[in-house]
């Protein structure tokens, strides 16, 4: 038999010739097939935002809160899955879906808002799963004890952005709070629920990070343990203050080349049970100043798995269990 890329594939959370844990494979064996993930803009703020940690959010941060893709936020949540399951469903032959609050950071606010744009959500039919997106500093006890039933009645993965576990990088890119708060909010929620999924969000290419930088992050991260990853790089978008940085000469974006090398590298320190929800963040084309080379997704996410297989790397292949 012709030996493949497949079949010669070390890693195991795999049946392709991808050497990571793919967030398509799992929804495959999480829920048996594909699902359609639906972003829904839930009109919330962020504690960088209004002033209670800082003024004017992350510096790469869109004015929509990285919720691009969603509808906008004065339309009821229940309506926006609605036009966006209309919009997507030629692309996506599924009646599987997972509603993604995925705009600024979405437990910061009070109790009763929050039930009030998820539950109609929920009640939606086809709804497997439940994704959050917020901050480890935007966790109140209340707030926890409504994620704790949500993952009992559905599968929640609550997503926290890192981004960054140092400190200097942090202050740079006005994210408002340190590691050691993010830490406490992540052992918050750990401890809460053994249901609730976590999904610790990393950037690439961050402002005065090199690549020790960057995997002294995924390290850390690793050490965590947490049920999903995200790795992102830096889109410089238009309208930021991240773009004034770049348009001012004080910043030159990662290569392609870099940016592979380093995911490829970073994938072999996770443990190899982690999944690993993106590879690179997708940005409004029409609102992307930097990186051009960002736009070819797929040229990118090709170029990782040739240089995984070139190089007999798989995802953790460095991990080292504390």
């Amino acid at each position: 038999m012709k030996e493949t890329q497949v079949s010669k594939n070390p890693y195991r959370n795999s049946d392709t010739n991808k050497r990571y844990y793919t967030y398509d494979y799992y929804l495959r064996r999480t829920f048996g097939s594909k699902c359609m993930k639906i972003p829904i803009d839930a009109g919330f703020t962020c504690p960088n935002i209004d002033g209670r940690c800082a003024h004017g959010g992350c510096i790469y941060c869109s004015p929509r809160g990285s919720g691009d893709f969603a509808q906008e936020s004065v339309i009821p949540t229940d309506e926006q899955f609605e036009i966006v399951r209309s919009q997507l469903s030629s692309k996506w032959k599924t009646d599987k879906y997972i509603p993604y609050f995925q705009a600024h950071t979405n437990t910061y606010a009070p109790l009763e808002a929050i039930r009030e744009r998820i539950e109609p959500v929920m009640q939606k039919e086809g709804v497997v799963a439940l994704n959050i997106a917020t901050r480890a500093d935007c966790l109140e006890d209340d707030v926890v004890e409504y994620l704790c039933e949500l993952a009992e009645r559905t599968t929640l993965t609550v997503e926290l952005g890192l981004q960054s576990s140092n400190d200097e990088t942090a202050r740079i890119i006005n994210r408002g709070h340190s590691y050691e708060d993010f830490l406490v909010g992540y052992e918050k929620l750990r401890h809460a629920s053994d249901k609730i999924n976590i999904c610790v969000h990393i950037i690439f290419g961050l402002p005065g990070e090199d690549r020790e930088m960057m995997l002294k992050t995924v390290k850390d991260v690793a050490d965590l343990h947490p049920e999903q990853v995200k790795i992102h790089l830096l889109h410089v978008i238009k309208n930021t203050a991240m773009a004034d940085i770049y348009l001012g000469g004080d910043y030159i974006p990662m290569t392609m080349e870099d940016y592979v090398d380093n995911v490829a590298l970073a994938l072999t320190y996770l443990p190899p049970d982690t999944v690993i929800g993106r590879l690179t963040g997708d940005g409004m084309q029409s609102e992307l100043l930097a990186p051009d080379w960002s736009r070819k997704k797929t040229v990118v996410i090709n170029n990782i798995d040739k240089k995984m297989y070139e190089d007999d790397l798989y995802q953790g292949k460095n991990y080292t269990k504390e």
